[in-house]
């Protein structure tokens, strides 16, 4: 993979952020065991629950479903962020039984004699409802055809205020404008770095967000960034780049405009489509070479 490089970064610190800005994550991994080979809910195996996280040192973790979740606490600098994300993953496979491991695969379909075997609360498919900040309508809850599958994301926090009302217009607007921006920075570039497509399926369709009293949740990554200090800062440089432009390059006016060759086809309809079936647009990305492959 090649380096990302941009104004104010390096491949150790990354691009800086805007000031008074921060940044945090809450992926989650799958848990194998590897005297089985076989995948298994991390249900009973680490602590913590979705109203009671399990606080550790730089993080919390928590079960969230079938997969194990952990979170960073908020930073403003890469070196920050990505240390903060291997002490906690480091912690949370160190919670972990003999003969079991974290596996980063955004999605993993169960076996059969694990799933029968498996608490129903664990099974439960879905959580609160997330929002497409291009209709600024809510999501419709995910189906799935096969139930033993289950995906794992790689969400990304931002923020930049303080106990916003999740009814102030001003502040609702500016989410869907950055989480707008975020799929051309972010949301189109993982097509073609995310090894599989299958987590779309049911989670992180493009504009796929959530409204926070200090900013905004990305909500469209699978936990692909993870494997490693140079994927994260490929996440980071583009996230930070993205919001740098937000001022001089907002994407998702210049997609207003109509592709040429589809008469009323939008290049913002192009990103949507593109993102939803994890199929990359050659027009789209010939048109927005800068920021999709390149900033």
């Amino acid at each position: 993979m090649a380096r990302t490089r941009s104004r104010n970064t390096d491949v150790e610190t990354g691009i800086k952020p805007m000031a008074g800005m921060t940044f945090g994550c809450d992926p989650e991994l799958f848990v194998l065991n590897t005297a089985t080979n076989k995948f298994v809910t991390a249900e009973g195996l680490i602590p913590g629950t979705k109203a009671e996280p399990y606080a550790v040192k730089d993080g919390a973790v928590q079960v969230d479903g079938m997969a194990a979740e952990f979170n960073i606490d908020p930073v403003s600098t890469f070196a920050d962020f990505d240390a903060k994300i291997q002490s906690v993953m480091d912690q949370l496979g160190k919670m972990l039984p003999k003969d079991h491991k974290l596996v980063q695969s955004p999605a993993v379909v169960f076996d059969e004699d694990v799933w029968n075997d498996t608490p129903m609360k664990a099974k439960e498919l879905g959580c609160t409802p997330d929002f497409n900040a291009w209709t600024g309508e809510v999501n419709p809850p995910p189906h799935c055809d096969n139930e033993r599958l289950r995906t794992a994301s790689g969400h990304l926090h931002i923020g930049w205020t303080n106990d916003a009302s999740m009814s102030d217009i001003q502040h609702i607007a500016a989410c869907r404008d950055l989480v707008r921006q975020l799929d051309y920075y972010l949301g189109a570039w993982s097509i073609q770095q995310d090894p599989d497509p299958t987590r779309r399926l049911l989670y992180g369709k493009a504009g796929a967000m959530r409204f926070k009293p200090y900013g905004v949740e990305y909500r469209v990554l699978s936990n692909f960034w993870l494997k490693d200090t140079y994927s994260r800062l490929n996440v980071w440089n583009r996230m930070q780049k993205g919001i740098w432009d937000m001022s001089r390059t907002f994407c998702p006016r210049n997609g207003d405009e109509t592709v040429p060759h589809l008469t009323g086809f939008k290049f913002n309809d192009l990103l949507i489509q593109s993102i939803n079936t994890s199929k990359i647009d050659q027009s789209l990305s010939d048109s927005f070479y800068f920021p999709i492959n390149s900033i």
